[in-house]
């Protein structure tokens, strides 16, 4: 955060800051501009909170910005494009400890707003809108976004971290700047609404919701908003924010089937030594693959776990602290050399046998499987570990919490310094 508007905002002391993003509303942004002063009267007489109006102008040339100034709001220039940027931006510029963000096309009613900074008074740190408690007027959203896009992705969000959230991608809503500066939002796009909630869920941040209504929007032109591209952006955020989903599960499920296949088929060659029943060489070769996908699945998996802790918006799992003593950039090492060193007098031992046969094809491919599996498992698991321990801030105990690792040495600068160590 730039510390001049840090300064700036302790100057000012205003209590509440509604951000508009805006690219070319100079049609909608009288009334929404409007709004937000009925909106802000209503607060200061049921809280008695001061606030303002800010508009993250994204580069507007029809004269939104001074159309803004004109009407008493304070334009904040944001040169990189994208809603989620627009905002972060005025966010940024904000002086208010209150934040209510909303479209500034006229398709939200301002004055709602009241409640959810309401709810942050309360102690909520985020309250979302919910335009399916609030109302939806007709021809307010398109069918394919009330009926199957958005119901979609807010119930597959709420499945994929756990949430409760009614209506995850509704404009309106508000947020503490405490709650704005812990999230550290990154989002560009439409992705900005889906990210905010998200990384909220997985912060343990106090979410309220509160009805919103929406109406048609005062546009003359059609909206920014692109139905199937910024679906897509919300979908596969909500995959990148999940590795449990992505990685662990699916890691689980390959390396399961995997090892039953491979234990089925090693029990029926013990049987029969010449044939492996149902379990054929495909059958063989395919749980060697799953299982080796698994292994790989699940240092992925772990990987994408440290990073997002170390980024500052997820918490560390229970399993971290479990594991934390047993998983760490030795034991990955040991285990990848001795499953190297199996797998290599595994391999050996199949060339001595072949060799034997005058090399004739084997009927059993179990072995020569085994063998490859075990060598991908130990090259994986090397190469995981050092991945693991950079990503764990060059660490070895990655998996430790930061308080218990060993401090570094200070770094010796001076000739003075070299020299008594010396």
């Amino acid at each position: 955060m730039d510390g001049n508007s840090g300064l700036r905002r302790e100057a000012t002391r205003v209590d509440v800051s509604f951000v508009m993003p805006c690219l070319n509303e100079v049609k909608s942004l009288a009334p929404c501009i409007d709004a937000c002063r009925e909106a802000l009267d209503l607060i200061a007489a049921r809280f008695g909170l001061t606030g303002e109006i800010v508009v993250a102008d994204n580069g507007s040339t029809d004269g939104s910005q001074a159309l803004a100034e004109s009407l008493g709001a304070r334009v904040v220039p944001v040169a990189e494009k994208g809603y989620g940027a627009a905002l972060r931006g005025g966010f940024s510029g904000a002086y208010g400890r209150y934040l209510v963000m909303g479209d500034a096309d006229g398709s939200y009613n301002f004055r709602e707003a009241a409640d959810m900074v309401g709810a942050l008074i309360d102690g909520a740190d985020l309250c979302m809108g919910s335009r399916f408690k609030g109302g939806i007027a007709p021809g307010a959203m398109p069918w394919k976004n009330r009926y199957i896009g958005n119901p979609l992705l807010t119930g597959l969000l709420n499945i994929l971290f756990g949430s409760k959230i009614g209506d995850a991608h509704c404009g309106l809503r508000a947020l503490t700047r405490d709650c704005f500066e812990r999230l550290r939002l990154e989002g560009d796009g439409m992705e900005f609404a889906s990210e905010m909630v998200i990384k909220a869920v997985l912060k343990g941040e106090r979410i309220a919701e509160r009805p919103a209504t929406l109406s048609p929007d005062l546009r003359d032109r059609p909206p920014h908003l692109r139905p199937w591209r910024d679906g897509w952006r919300h979908l596969r955020y909500l995959f990148m924010l999940s590795p449990w989903w992505v990685f662990t599960l699916p890691a689980m499920v390959m390396a399961g089937a995997g090892v039953v296949i491979l234990a089925l088929a090693g029990g029926a060659a013990l049987l029969a030594p010449r044939k492996l029943f149902f379990f054929g060489d495909y059958w063989v070769i395919l749980a060697g693959s799953l299982v080796a996908l698994g292994h790989l699945a699940a240092i992925m998996g772990m990987a994408t776990h440290l990073h997002q802790v170390r980024s500052g918006y997820r918490a560390p799992a229970g399993w971290v602290a479990r594991l934390a003593g047993v998983i760490n950039l030795e034991s990955m090492l040991v285990f990848g050399a001795l499953a190297g060193a199996l797998g290599l007098a595994d391999l050996v031992t199949v060339v001595f046998a072949w060799s034997a046969r005058d090399f004739v094809r084997a009927v059993n491919v179990l072995p020569a499987v085994l063998g490859v599996l075990l060598l991908t498992l130990g090259a994986q698991s090397v190469l995981g570990g050092f991945l693991l321990a950079i990503l764990g801030g060059n660490q070895a105990g990655f998996l430790a919490p930061a308080a218990t690792r060993p401090r570094l040495r200070a770094v010796m600068t001076t000739a003075e310094d070299w020299r008594d160590a010396a």
